[in-house]
Formats: C-alpha cells, sequence, structure tokens
C-alpha cells in the first residue's frame, strides 16, 4: 500500500477531525458524528490494498547486441486504468535542440514551446493523431498545443531538419519513462488484467498481457529489439525534402 494513501486515510481517522480544511464531523439530529469521514478512510484504505506498484527492467539492444544508452528515452504504459488529469509542460528549443527529445503525458495536456535561440525556428508535427504548425517565431517568443489524441506525436522544425523530439500522449493514468539502467515503477495500479506498453523511437513497440495482484508486480522484464534501426531523414511541413542549400544558422 502506498504512504501516501496511509497517510491519507490515518488523516480522516485522527482526532483532530480534519481532512485538510474539510470538516469531518456531521451534524445529525443535533449530534455530531464522524460516521461518514471513518466510512470514507475505510474506503481508501481498501482501494489501497486492491493495488500495487509495476516493477521491471526494460533493456534496449542495439546492434552487435550492445544495450542502448538511452533507455531512458523509453516509455512504458499501462492500457486504460482509470481517469487523467491534464497538465501543461515545456519543450524548450536552444541550440538547434528539443529539450526534452522524449516527453510523455496524459491527453488533454498542454506543451508549450519558448524559443530561446537568437533565431527563429517553427515547430509542427504531420503525425495524425495530431497535426500541427505553430508558424514561424522569435527569440523569447512561446507557442502552445494541447494535444487531444491518445498517440505518438512526431515534432520537428520547419527551419532546421536536425531537430526533432517526441511527445507519447496517453489516455490513462499509468505511464512512465525507465530510469538510466532500464529499471522503471509503475506505482498503484488497481488490481485487474492489462496490455503492458515498450516504446522507444528505434524498435518495434512491443505488448505483453499482465496480471496486477494486490500486492503488485515485482521483476517484470522487457526487451526492445532496435538492432534493426534505419535512420530515414523527415519532410518538411509541406511534406517535402528539406532544401539542401545551407543556411545562415
Amino acid at each position: 500500500m502506498g504512504v501516501g494513501v496511509l497517510e491519507i486515510a490515518l488523516t480522516v481517522l485522527r482526532g483532530n477531525g480534519n481532512l485538510g480544511d474539510m470538516p469531518a464531523k456531521v451534524q445529525r439530529d443535533g449530534k455530531f458524528r464522524r460516521v461518514g469521514l471513518a466510512a470514507g478512510a475505510a474506503l481508501i484504505l481498501a482501494a489501497a490494498w486492491r493495488s500495487g506498484d509495476v516493477r521491471g527492467r526494460l533493456t534496449v539492444t542495439d546492434r552487435g547486441d550492445r544495450q542502448a544508452k538511452d533507455v531512458g528515452q523509453a516509455v512504458v504504459w499501462l492500457d486504460g486504468a482509470g481517469p487523467v488529469q491534464p497538465v501543461t509542460v515545456d519543450i524548450t528549443t536552444a541550440d538547434k535542440e528539443f529539450s526534452p527529445h522524449v516527453l510523455v503525458v496524459p491527453v488533454g495536456s498542454t506543451v508549450a514551446f519558448p524559443n530561446h535561440d537568437p533565431f527563429n525556428h517553427n515547430v509542427f508535427s504531420l503525425s495524425a493523431e495530431q497535426p500541427f504548425d505553430l508558424g514561424l517565431y522569435g527569440r523569447g517568443q512561446t507557442r502552445s498545443v494541447k494535444l487531444e489524441h491518445a498517440g505518438i506525436v512526431r515534432v520537428y522544425c520547419n527551419v532546421h531538419a536536425q531537430m526533432s523530439a517526441l511527445i507519447v500522449v496517453r489516455d490513462g493514468p499509468h505511464f512512465t519513462q525507465p530510469a538510466g539502467d532500464g529499471s522503471f515503477v509503475l506505482a498503484q495500479v488497481p488490481v485487474g488484467r492489462y496490455l503492458l506498453h515498450a516504446w522507444h523511437e528505434r524498435a518495434d513497440e512491443v505488448t505483453e498481457p499482465v496480471e496486477v495482484p494486490s500486492g503488485g508486480l515485482t521483476d517484470v522484464a522487457l526487451v526492445l529489439d532496435a538492432r534493426g534501426y534505419r535512420f530515414r531523414p523527415h519532410l518538411n511541413k509541406y511534406g517535402q525534402p528539406y532544401p539542401q542549400e545551407g543556411r545562415r544558422y
């Protein structure tokens, strides 16, 4: 059971009778009773006992059977399993690079692209899940897009062909990116059957059915095969190859 869930339940049951600013006493027939919140605390505890963490390790295999050093750029998630809370986050443009290169967000989130370079950028995507074109804008300016559909959104700059980023948009609450050693944790997953996904930009996505018991899962092993990866240049926002002539910036 997560410590945070236990603390919430204990707060409800404490003698001070408050959960934040929520009064813990309910007046009925002139008498104050704590039955309502006590029942709520019991439900919280019951739900917590019916969930657990999914822990494992992801390996990305490069050519020569070498383990990829950028395994932290992968994304691991479970299908569905509850509501999501949209967020607002940045992907910055600086030194002709997007940072972070890979971002994972819940559906409905807004991603802003502040320009820190002393020249213009034109951020766009031709991805079927969320095509957009933020137009040309200069240093100190920011433009944003709201991501309404789950999927993988590939982001580029129409001015600088070398710039790319990927946004993985998920319609469930259980997703993460691995640590540098490939380890990952999907926290507080309710008991049930799910499809576990692992994705990296250089490998085909893999899926594995899992059944999460009340105590969670440990030692889940996932492998992504990037040995056959071949770089392919992307097209500009008009669907054409980038001009080959040099640029001043």
